[in-house]
């Protein structure tokens, strides 16, 4: 849809952010807030009076309209212009030097433990004997002794 072909009539019953959505269509570009609700508020006959009352809502409506996107230092532009491309083949190779890191971490940690000797009998039987005189004591057994 382009500017030239819609009537006077349809534009002046046109919402803002219809009207802005084929402005950055038309213009192909990214554009200020402030230039797209000037173009909005002089295709609909609107004084300045109406712009400066009504900016701060059309900011709003922009910001909650999914249509647009809001760039650096004030920008705004139509989304679909700016629609993530994704390489199916990079994530592809991605997921599997993910794998292949996974496994190798898996055989590092296995690895660690290629040391341990589980057939030689553990030393905790040695702590034991330390402890083997030791008395627990009781409070109220405590002025007996």
């Amino acid at each position: 849809m382009k500017l030239k072909t819609i009537n006077e009539e349809e534009i002046e019953t046109m919402s803002f952010d219809d009207l802005a959505y084929v402005i950055l269509k038309e213009k192909g570009k990214k554009m200020k807030i402030n230039e797209i609700f000037q173009a909005i508020c002089e295709l609909q006959n609107l004084g300045q009076d109406i712009y400066e009352s009504r900016i701060a809502d059309f900011f709003t409506l922009l910001a909650t309209e999914k249509r647009f996107i809001q760039l650096d230092k004030g920008y705004w532009d139509l989304r679909e212009n700016h629609t993530a491309k994704i390489d199916l083949e990079s994530v592809e190779d991605e997921d599997i030097d993910e794998t292949e890191e996974e496994i190798e971490e898996e055989t590092t940690e296995e690895s660690d433990d290629m040391f341990l000797d589980e057939t030689k009998e553990s030393d905790d039987d040695e702590v034991d004997d330390e402890y083997k005189d030791l008395v627990v004591v009781d409070e109220e057994n405590e002025a007996d002794l």
